[in-house]
């Protein structure tokens, strides 16, 4: 599975299947949720936080791709990424592109 943010891949001619989107919410436990909240007063960067949305784009991005499979697309084209803050500690990460097969 190709997947790429441009419009289209080089050298291929693209029949567009649809949107295809993968989104999760995620969240870090209570204990570490405390311990960043002391990080803020000092400054610097919240490694939880960035662990956090580095998984969530990850499982958004895994489950697009099975959206494009489940359409038998051979790749992914203008991938976009979606984040929403739904609660304190608590995240909204959507991947969405448009699912292709390769003519």
């Amino acid at each position: 599975m190709i997947l790429v943010n441009t419009d289209y891949i080089e050298g291929k001619k693209l029949e567009m299947l649809g949107l295809v989107k993968g989104s999760t919410i995620q969240s870090k436990n209570i204990g570490r949720d405390i311990t960043q909240g002391f990080k803020t007063l000092v400054g610097g960067e919240l490694k939880a936080y960035t662990e956090m949305m580095n998984e969530a784009r990850a499982l958004a991005t895994k489950r697009m791709v099975a959206e494009a499979e489940a359409l038998q697309a051979d790749a992914v084209v203008n991938i976009r990424y979606a984040s929403s803050a739904v609660m304190q500690g608590a995240a909204e990460v959507m991947a969405y592109g448009t699912a292709v097969r390769f003519v």
